[in-house]
């Protein structure tokens, strides 16, 4: 994780304020961050210390079950939040954040903050109606199960997860996010690898043919 400093800090400030999210102003002590891919931005069941507000990039959300099974359950872009319901509340299970690209972040210290935020009217009107966006998203991921064939859903996936043009994904976390059978997405992939949309390379898959896999993924209405 890096911390952007000086001028580097002042530009991104500048380019991607956030001010008017706020009746204060937060500048003072906020923080400029970038995390690699891979990098945990939250660990899973540590409160975070900070607020986190994405402005580049994207992250997954990951839940560790009872019997020690993780899953993937949501996906976070940028101009969202990270950390809302840590603050909202004082009793909260935390759900392990990982960067899948290059993520850069305004992180907004919870300790020199939480009052404010809590009684901003402004923030909290903002803050809900993101909240409400994000349930209307995960209620319709469960309804697209039944409704859409996995081509399409696997095409919204892999474009939402790959990197710089690389998917690499780990098929057993894609089966348990999307509800199918390894044989199934086995297969799925492979037809996509001949239509060539992508092409295969060891363990990872890169993306050849971006506008067919939009033109599968635009059918379910998320972008």
């Amino acid at each position: 994780m890096e911390i952007y400093k000086g001028k580097k800090k002042q530009y991104f400030m500048e380019q991607h304020s956030i001010a008017h999210l706020f009746s204060f102003p937060v500048e003072e002590f906020i923080e400029v961050r970038e995390y690699k891919r891979d990098e945990w931005i939250i660990q899973e069941g540590m409160r975070p210390d900070f607020l986190f507000y994405v402005i580049g990039g994207k992250a997954k959300i990951y839940i560790t079950h009872q019997n020690g099974k993780v899953s993937l359950i949501n996906f976070i872009n940028a101009n969202e939040y990270i950390g809302e319901m840590e603050l909202l509340n004082d009793v909260y299970y935390t759900k392990g954040i990982q960067a899948s690209t290059k993520t850069i972040c305004f992180a907004l210290p919870i300790h020199r903050y939480r009052g404010q935020l809590l009684e901003d009217a402004k923030f909290l009107r903002e803050l809900t109606k993101f909240l409400s966006v994000k349930a209307s998203v995960m209620a319709a991921k469960y309804s697209q199960s039944l409704a859409f064939p996995l081509e399409n859903r696997l095409a919204d996936f892999i474009l939402q997860t790959a990197d710089e043009g690389v998917y690499k994904e780990k098929h057993v976390a894609v089966c348990d996010y999307l509800g199918v059978s390894y044989r199934h997405l086995l297969h799925v992939l492979t037809q996509f690898c001949e239509k060539g949309y992508m092409q295969k390379d060891g363990r990872v898959y890169h993306i050849k043919d971006y506008a067919s896999l939009h033109a599968l993924a635009d059918v379910l209405g998320n972008r």
